[in-house]
């Protein structure tokens, strides 16, 4: 993490800036396309080929890429996170303007 200034002074956190951050919400879209394409255009014949028959729900390239996708997921949880949070202040500090 980067230590930043905003615009009121204080300190912040940024996670990843820049084209790394846009990397970073990239991977998780990628993989859950990826995991839909496979399932998709395997028409499930991953599961059917596997050598055991009791072998691992999580074996297979579509879990793979779920988990991936799941995995890969917190920067978003942090975007989302961050919006939540300041959006409530913008809308306080116009209702303190306004007295």
């Amino acid at each position: 993490m980067i230590a930043i200034r905003d615009e009121t002074g204080r300190r912040s956190h940024a996670a990843a800036p820049g084209a790394a951050g846009w990397l970073g919400l990239a991977a998780a879209p990628t993989f859950a396309v990826m995991a839909l394409l496979t399932y998709v255009t395997s028409g499930g014949a991953d599961m059917m080929c596997s050598a055991g028959h009791d072998a691992s729900p999580l074996s297979g390239m579509v879990p793979m890429y779920v988990l991936m996708s799941a995995f890969h997921s917190a920067p978003w949880l942090k975007l989302i996170s961050r919006r939540r949070s300041a959006a409530p202040r913008s809308s306080q500090m116009g209702l303190r303007r306004s007295r």
